[in-house]
């Protein structure tokens, strides 16, 4: 395969029929329910769309608020990237500074930037079980795991699934004194004109929101079956930066649109030209990830196009066809979005069904691939 030159942008219908028919197929397939997709080209939104159903009978919208789950793991980076910007701490600052009990059992090498980078190496069950304990219990968990064995911080590389986004959201506390679901919202949803975007739910908030709210569904066995922890009024109520935002997905590009933009949208700025840099830089290269069992590269917080270690296989991949640049975050078997700079291009992408890994890796590889393809951006 090789990328076509100087062609211009497919049309907008031609590009619909042929993304969506693979999201129908999905459908169809029972992999998933529905899905939302938002793709933005020269800062044109030039496609945006949903299909399928939000929850049996009820179809969805692209203003039915899905869940993103690790696909939203760089606001929260974002986030401590603004207060890195004012002088509120370091990237190369120990945890321990800010939550001095973090340096439990050896742990007060592990700086912030281990952390953005999946290098610290202090993942635990809490990284395996998904907990309804208090916030504050879930950090207490966090600072009493030991670091694991023969990892040298930096050194080496595992994606921690929740561990890490628990820690920036404490840091964040510290240092502003808002939970990490106020300052998210405040600070950057709202600027940017995220409405509907949600990090947890309150009780009158959810009921309100009512069938707006498309649940996930696990449709890896022969029924498919509501992910009631994810899903349920308790469980939206539930803090967890790495999993628990929601939103239409239009929301989620509209974020990237803004790093993109080098830190601002609609004359809004919520970050420096520069730091939007840092962020999506490669500070992690070649490292083998001892979560996914795979060589991925990442920036801090966000995946760096690792499809030179294996296009088929790479985790958290963007297609076939995006470019060595590209930027972003997979989230559980349901969501992806990211930035591809060298072709201006944003996507974001929601179902809601789980069919397990295997096939959710090859439906969103395929897909990609033909909507690069579709835009006139690459060619079989």
């Amino acid at each position: 395969m090789r990328r076509a030159g100087g062609r211009g942008i497919a049309g907008v219908g031609s590009l619909s029929e042929r993304v969506t028919a693979l999201l129908a197929e999905g459908v169809e397939q029972r992999h998933h329910l529905g899905a939302q997709i938002c793709v933005i080209r020269d800062g044109r939104e030039i496609l945006h769309t949903a299909l399928g159903e939000a929850r049996p009978g009820v179809a969805m919208t692209t203003e039915h608020l899905v869940h993103w789950f690790s696909a939203g793991k760089p606001i929260a980076a974002v986030a401590l990237a603004q207060l890195w910007e004012r002088g509120l701490c370091a990237l190369d600052d120990p945890v321990a500074l800010y939550i001095p009990e973090f340096a439990q059992h050896g742990k007060q090498a592990i700086t912030l930037r281990h952390v953005l980078t999946h290098t610290g190496g202090f993942r635990s069950r809490v990284d395996l079980d998904w907990s309804d304990e208090p916030w504050q219990e879930n950090i207490a968990r966090v600072c009493a795991a030991k670091p694991e064995r023969a990892w040298l911080p930096g050194g080496k590389a595992g994606y921690h699934i929740a561990s890490g986004w628990y820690v920036l959201g404490e840091v964040i506390r510290r240092i502003d004194g808002r939970p990490f679901d106020q300052y998210a919202r405040e600070e950057i949803a709202v600027p940017l004109g995220m409405d509907d975007t949600w990090f947890t739910l309150s009780q009158d908030r959810f009921r309100a929101y009512g069938d707006r709210l498309a649940p996930m569904f696990d449709t890896e066995g022969a029924k498919s079956a509501m992910l009631e922890f994810w899903c349920g009024e308790s469980g939206a109520s539930r803090l967890l930066p790495g999993a628990s935002s929601r939103g239409p997905i239009r929301d989620l590009a509209r974020f990237y649109s803004m790093l993109l933009d080098g830190g601002q949208v609609a004359g809004r700025r919520l970050l420096l030209p520069q730091t939007v840099e840092a962020l999506v830089a490669r500070h992690r290269t070649g490292l083998y990830d001892h979560t996914f069992g795979h060589l991925v590269d990442w920036g801090l917080g966000f995946i760096v196009n690792s499809g030179a270690y294996g296009l088929e296989t790479v985790p958290y991949g963007y297609g076939r066809h995006a470019s060595a640049r590209t930027f972003g975050h997979g989230g559980h078997q349901s969501s992806t979005a990211f930035a591809d700079p060298e072709f201006a291009l944003i996507v974001a992408l929601a179902v809601n069904g789980m069919p397990g890994r295997a096939v959710h890796h090859r439906r969103f590889l395929d897909l990609l691939s033909v909507l690069y393809e579709d835009l006139g951006l690459a060619e079989v």
